[in-house]
């Protein structure tokens, strides 16, 4: 089919291959090469159509936005055209980034103009929660190991997306590469209403992005780098509920979205996602490095929060210089039985004061509910629904006892656990454990042990295995499809035949590992990887193709 783009056409489909429209007369090949074939969406500023390149071998699809400016004084078609030309260079340069659609052409015709981009084939994460349910938490980890970086690029191009949602992410189909569309273009620069007002105004007026994704700051037309990660905070809760925020309850208060009630994830995620989704700009994550770091952060949490226990005490004169954590600077005053630190403004100490404050945190909300316990409860150690030790750590504790590594499990307690709706297993040593064609998908193994453990056949998809330890495990067969393995240890594992497919195995080992015949379409997982393991012609490998490394 070709179709018409002059706005006034009663009938702009036409016949494909058709030089001039059946029922206006306009020409239908945009510049001698693109042909329309379909309308993807219209709005106030124009419309988005689906083309085809005519000029190019084998007529490749791509996507172009046309702008119709309301009014075609001279004075707001210059305007236009500038506007118009610099979102034109915006998009040119972060089009650079393999995750963000490319800019392939841009011009003016007919007093309107016309934003050529790459299509993108595949489908929304919108669409992809819809047709399959919500993500576990470490698919969502996985999608912000992904995206993260390219938001990290976007911003070190000065460019402030302003309208990151499901939607507007897209996971193609050659790779299955999430893509971010969508850049606002001409669309945020340029609004007609008001420029059809008035011959004389034209408006660099930045649109507010999409209601409940865009923060405060945002809808008060002053974006930071720091909106765009409140919109992505935003997204994770779509992602885990399959709810948009409009769904969710707010506090009237201060306009918080009341999230927890939702969602079932680790307390350390639990908390880098409610600074993500800080009303305030100024305490909240201010650029994608931060996220990242936060999230590389878990797994020495509580390593390094017992090795301050460990510590000695030593009290300092009245007098000395004691560290402000807070602002970086030091206040003077007594503190009996402070801890010494040779270098207050090290990674490491920075990290102990995160920890304290959240420990602090911990407490005091541990704290109220006991004031409104019965005194029978008080007495109790907490458990979980299915009678095994329980915390947010993974540890047993109780009122008058010290915090201690996670009691291990058998297979059979770790099934039924798991069959009664226990998901996180954090740190839990299950090595040397019986676990053939064990249904455990979605389930939490973040920094757990299970080294020799025979998994054969099990069903592990969508699973988390960051910086867990599978040395040597068996697991021939197995179900790792979409998994997270980043850091994790797999030195030595029978992975025959497994199933590894779209996997994130970022600076996983697998020296030694036996991936013949093993699946690994679209995993994210480099060339020096591959080739410390053992393949065979039988390895699928992640550009979907079958044979040796």
């Amino acid at each position: 089919m070709s179709y018409c783009l002059n706005s006034a056409c009663p009938h702009p489909e036409n016949l494909t291959h058709t030089e001039l429209c059946q029922a206006c007369g306009a020409k239908l090949l945009l510049r001698d090469r693109y042909r329309v074939v379909q309308a993807l969406g219209q709005g106030g500023f124009g419309a988005t159509f689906l083309a085809k390149d005519e000029a190019l071998p084998g007529n490749p699809y791509c996507v172009i936005k046309q702008l119709r400016p309301a009014s075609t004084s001279a004075h707001v078609m210059q305007m236009a055209r500038v506007l118009f030309q610099r979102e034109a260079t915006t998009l040119g340069k972060v089009g650079n980034h393999p995750q963000v659609p490319r800019l392939l052409d841009y011009f003016e015709a007919n007093q309107e103009f016309y934003l050529v981009q790459e299509y993108i084939s595949g489908s929304t994460l919108q669409q992809e929660v819809k047709r399959s349910g919500p993500f576990s938490e470490a698919g969502v980890k996985q999608f912000l190991s992904e995206v993260l970086p390219m938001l990290q690029y976007i911003h070190s191009q000065q460019v402030i997306h302003r309208d990151i949602k499901p939607a507007n992410l897209i996971r193609r189909a050659q790779d299955k590469k999430l893509v971010l569309i969508d850049f606002g273009a001409v669309k945020d620069q340029v609004s007609p209403a008001r420029a059809n007002a008035s011959e004389n105004t034209a408006l660099t007026q930045y649109a507010i992005g999409t209601p409940g994704y865009a923060p405060p700051e945002q809808m008060a037309m002053r974006p930071v780098y720091a909106s765009d990660i409140y919109a992505l905070g935003v997204t994770c809760l779509y992602l885990l509920t399959s709810k948009s925020p409009k769904d969710m309850e707010y506090d009237p208060a201060t306009g918080e979205i009341l999230w927890r009630q939702y969602v079932h994830v680790s307390e350390h995620f639990a908390e880098v996602l409610q600074k993500m989704l800080e009303v305030s700009v100024r305490h909240r994550y201010q650029n994608a490095a931060e996220v990242l770091r936060a999230l590389d952060l878990e797994p020495y949490l509580d390593s390094l929060a017992r090795s301050m226990v460990n510590q000695p005490h030593r009290s300092r004169p009245a007098g000395s210089t004691t560290p402000d954590w807070n602002s970086g600077n030091r206040t003077q005053g007594t503190v009996p039985g402070s801890i010494v630190h040779s270098s207050p403004s090290s990674p490491s100490a920075r990290m102990a004061a995160a920890i304290r404050a959240r420990q602090a945190k911990s407490d005091n909300s541990r704290a109220d509910l006991t004031q409104i316990q019965t005194g029978a409860l008080r007495r109790r150690s907490p458990q979980s629904i299915d009678g095994l030790p329980h915390s947010s750590s993974g540890m047993k504790k109780t009122d008058d006892r010290p915090a201690t590594a996670p009691r291990k499990l058998n297979a059979e307690e770790l099934a039924t656990a798991y069959a009664k709706g226990r998901r996180d297993f954090t740190s839990h040593d299950l090595s040397l454990l019986q676990l053939p064609k064990v249904d455990l998908s979605g389930a939490n193994f973040h920094s757990a042990k299970l080294c020799k453990t025979n998994l054969q056949g099990a069903n592990l998809f969508n699973a988390d295995f960051g910086y867990a330890s599978l040395a040597q495990a068996i697991c021939r067969n197995a179900n790792f499809a979409r998994a997270y393995l980043s850091h994790a240890d797999l030195g030595g594992a029978d992975l025959r035949g497994a199933d590894l497919s779209y996997a994130y195995l970022s600076q996983a080992n697998l020296r030694g590992a036996n991936l013949c015949g093993a699946d690994l379409t679209g995993a994210k997982i480099t060339d020096e990887q591959l080739a410390t393991a053992r393949t065979n012609w039988a390895t699928i490998h992640p550009s979907g193709k079958r044979g040796l490394w």
